[in-house]
């Protein structure tokens, strides 16, 4: 084994494949996709079936992927599978599966232009599909949206973490900049897979084919009866609403002093960073709100952070998204605009800047 921390210089998708080597992930399912392929790939050349049991294996197809996913799932096992805006798109129907049979798993997303099969290049637009389920019925996705080749690693453990707390699936919502930079990054500490004992005790809901002593445990998503279906569905609601109250993560940056606030995700957080800097060499008093969880979104918090504020632009690399979000949290107070680019195209910090001036100012 390598050393516990270790300092290296990866792409954001090699980062995925170790963090989830580390973490102590018993599977990884997935399917090949520009600009994510990275992460099956370094899997298969780190051969961790060798080293701590980790099953690998590419599916035929990402429908195939989410459902060997939702089976890992069921018997209580760390499972992940990782894809591309089109994949995800195709795995929607497992993953409202898993939610309704309140099933932990973790879902990569490296996100690229669409609609359709659209662009290898980065885009942003999958916001919706992500918070909003994506699939059939009232469900959400815990939803970390990283901004760094560290936050990349740093989050796989995180998301099984959440996962497993709240029996709910979790998605890494990055993009394809994120996904294909490179940083340095310190890669999280080795944890040992969980023995058959542990995942017993630990996952009493699993169906994992030890029945001594205990019920047989079925995973479904089917209820027949309405009135049951909706007390299953009120639990959920509940559910979701405890994970609003508990796991919002956000952070800000420059906003003390500052009279417009520019509200970002994942790469276009980055890019905004520096049109903040360049706008304040130019005498514009302008700070940052990143959401780091989308999902649960922190309305409150951006309600609070805008407060007094000349207005808020909203930057993200697609047609206008997240600025719902964040108007309905606003609720009129100040004034606020969109900015993004489509087809892949990456902003320049300078067109972040210009917005604020010609949309706000």
């Amino acid at each position: 084994m390598a050393e516990e921390r270790e300092v290296v210089l990866m792409k954001g998708n090699e980062a995925i494949a170790h963090a989830a080597i580390r973490c102590g992930c018993d599977g990884y399912f997935g399917y090949p996709i520009t600009p994510q392929s990275e992460v099956i790939e370094t899997l298969a050349e780190l051969k961790p079936w060798e080293t701590t049991g980790m099953v690998v294996l590419q599916a035929e197809s990402e429908v195939a992927s989410i459902n060997m996913v939702y089976g890992g799932a069921g018997a209580g096992k760390k499972v992940m599978t990782s894809s591309s805006s089109p994949g995800v798109a195709l795995m929607q129907e497992g993953i409202a599966y898993m939610a309704g049979a309140e099933l932990p798993g973790i879902f990569v997303n490296v996100q690229r232009g669409g609609p359709g099969l659209g662009t290898i290049q980065p885009s942003q637009a999958d916001y919706f599909q992500s918070t909003r389920g994506g699939g059939n019925g009232d469900y959400y996705v815990i939803t970390l949206a990283p901004n760094s080749v560290q936050e990349m690693a740093d989050f796989v453990d995180l998301a099984f973490e959440l996962a497993f707390k709240y029996r709910n699936p979790a998605m890494i919502l990055s993009d394809g900049v994120i996904g294909q930079m490179m940083e340095k990054v310190v890669l999280p500490p080795y944890k040992p897979r969980r023995t058959e004992e542990e995942v017993i005790k630990q996952c009493p809901w699993a169906s994992t084919g030890h029945t001594k002593d205990r019920d047989i445990n079925v995973i479904t998503s089917l209820e027949l009866r309405s009135e049951e279906m909706e007390k299953r569905n009120i639990h959920l609601q509940e559910k979701y609403q405890e994970i609003r109250e508990k796991e919002v993560r956000y952070e800000t940056q420059n906003l003390e002093d500052a009279d417009y606030m520019i509200v970002s995700f994942g790469s276009a957080a980055r890019i905004s960073q520096k049109a903040i800097e360049i706008a304040r060499e130019e005498g514009l008093k302008v700070g940052l709100f990143r959401p780091i969880t989308v999902w649960p979104f922190p309305s409150m918090q951006i309600a609070e952070m805008a407060r007094g504020k000349k207005g808020v632009l909203v930057a993200e690399i697609n047609a206008g998204q997240m600025v719902e979000d964040v108007r309905l949290a606003i609720n009129g107070a100040v004034p606020v605009e969109h900015f993004g680019r489509l087809g892949g195209i990456v902003p320049e910090p300078d067109e972040i800047v210009n917005a604020i001036k010609t949309k706000l100012m």
